[in-house]
């Protein structure tokens, strides 16, 4: 009788799918030990086999040579039927797996990658989104070197054959770098730091044509590593050689800042457990009763001040792909996602991570576009507005972050921030978000220098509204467009 693959607590019903997976095994398990008996299988059968090895694979580590024999020799899919399997049994099950099981995996993961299966980036994708930020205990760690380990070992089949994984494993390790600077003198953190910082380099410094489809947040990442030497060149080369990266027609960072980055890489940083509480707590929640899943929310995943760096990545992940709260689930009662940011900005300790979050907030508003999504920039103005009066000190908090954001973040290219503000104020405004800005300029409950500050920024927006209608020549009997 085949053993358990995770850690369960008595009362605790055991996962469908690791039942499925132990039934097949034991259903088949005769027909795993050599002499194969290979025989034309129907789907069922065929399916049921897959699932058997796989139970095998992950629980039977002394016979993992005699079972992928027997699975490369069945396979007539490509693989894609068995990694679908372990990338499911990864989202579901990986956080309670067994350590023998979890070294299985990654094994498996290798061996994926060998064969060119169908579907083994998505198997690295989860397993990636299983590295939690700001975790340094000895299982994620492990789960770090493991995963960085198999993207430097497998770099020319991955160059090769799907390249886009590349930017994937960057993302996170540029963004897991940042944390695990923070505790310079931790021995168990040397190597790993080494091995992080060289996979980074290698693809920024060859492949950084590819690393472009990371969007933006490929700049808030970096700037988060200008203290390590090696980061610190790339940034001088972004900023003043540009040419030193050889991708043809990249002439500045500017033009990285009007590139969207695309949801999955947002994703990578929140494990599917935790994402579906978001969802939950973004779509099922009654505002005002959200109290005891917030609790809950808190004591599960951000326990540790350690973790306090993941609000970052909630953020950003709330920001731009989880949609408005009324439009998904029309119902109005629902928690907003401006509300759920405001209580993740009150739980910040540490003034960095507040920063950084508030940066993360704002980082849309930044470099917005008339082509760009909306609902990526609404959750800051209505977590401002909603703010008053009664947690009117948020709003005034927000409010000079992003003043001194304009004046500051950029201060070669101050006008491309400026009309990227401009334009997601516009926005918001023209599709009904909020009607104006007067609950901003004209409350009271907004410090008269952040109002007075804010006015100068706007009279840029009507000086260039003025200059576009009187370029326009009006045929009789029309009204100006609204612009």
């Amino acid at each position: 009788m085949a053993g358990s693959l995770v850690h369960r607590a008595t009362h605790d019903a055991e996962n469908p799918l690791e039942a499925s997976l132990r039934e097949a095994f034991n259903l088949h398990e005769g027909d795993l030990q050599p002499p194969f008996a290979l025989k034309s299988l129907s789907q069922k059968q065929y399916s049921r086999l897959n699932e058997a090895i796989l139970f095998g694979l992950l629980s039977q580590p002394h016979s993992v040579k005699t079972l992928i024999k027997l699975l490369h020799a069945i396979i007539t899919d490509g693989y894609c039927y068995f990694t679908s399997m372990v990338t499911r049994f990864i989202d579901e099950l990986y956080a309670k797996l067994t350590d023998s099981a979890k070294i299985q995996i990654i094994w498996v993961a290798r061996e994926m990658i060998d064969v060119l299966a169908i579907g083994y980036d998505g198997l690295l994708v989860s397993l990636l989104r299983q590295i939690i930020g700001g975790d340094f205990g000895e299982g994620n760690l492990w789960l770090c070197s493991e995963m960085v380990g198999i993207l430097l070992s497998k770099w020319d089949s991955l160059v090769e054959e799907d390249p886009l994984v590349l930017t994937y494993g960057l993302y996170v390790f540029l963004r897991l770098l940042a944390d695990h600077g923070r505790l310079s003198n931790d021995p168990r953190l040397k190597t790993l730091k080494r091995l992080e910082t060289e996979f980074c380099i290698r693809v920024l410094r060859e492949h950084f044509g590819l690393c472009l489809r990371i969007g933006k947040d490929l700049v808030r990442l970096l700037q988060d590593l200008v203290h390590i030497a090696e980061f610190k060149s790339i940034w001088k080369d972004l900023l003043f050689n540009p040419g030193e990266f050889k991708v043809n027609d990249f002439k500045s960072i500017a033009q990285i800042y009007g590139l969207r980055t695309p949801s999955l890489y947002f994703s990578l940083r929140i494990t599917p457990e935790m994402e579906r509480n978001l969802r939950f707590l973004l779509t099922k929640v009654k505002l005002g009763n959200q109290r005891r899943y917030q609790v809950w929310f808190a004591k599960k995943f951000l326990s540790s001040p350690d973790r306090e760096t993941l609000l970052v990545d909630i953020v950003r992940f709330i920001c731009c792909t989880c949609r408005s709260s009324s439009e998904d689930s029309h119902d109005v009662d629902v928690m907003p996602r401006w509300a759920v940011i405001g209580w993740l900005l009150m739980s910040c300790r540490k003034g960095c991570v507040q920063a950084n979050l508030k940066l993360g907030l704002f980082y849309d508003w930044l470099f917005f576009g008339e082509d760009d999504d909306m609902m990526c920039v609404e959750p800051a103005i209505l977590l401002m507005v909603n703010s008053i009066p009664k947690y009117s000190d948020i709003t005034n908090t927000l409010l000079e972050f992003l003043l001194i954001l304009i004046d500051n973040y950029d201060v070669e290219r101050k006008d491309v921030i400026i009309k990227g503000v401009l334009s997601a104020i516009h926005a918001l405004i023209s599709k009904g978000v909020i009607k104006s800005l007067d609950v901003l300029t004209q409350s009271d409950m907004v410090s008269p220098l952040l109002r007075e500050m804010l006015g100068k920024l706007l009279s840029f927006m009507e000086t260039a509204r003025s200059k576009v209608v009187q370029t326009i020549v009006l045929p009789q009997n029309t009204t100006p467009p609204v612009i």
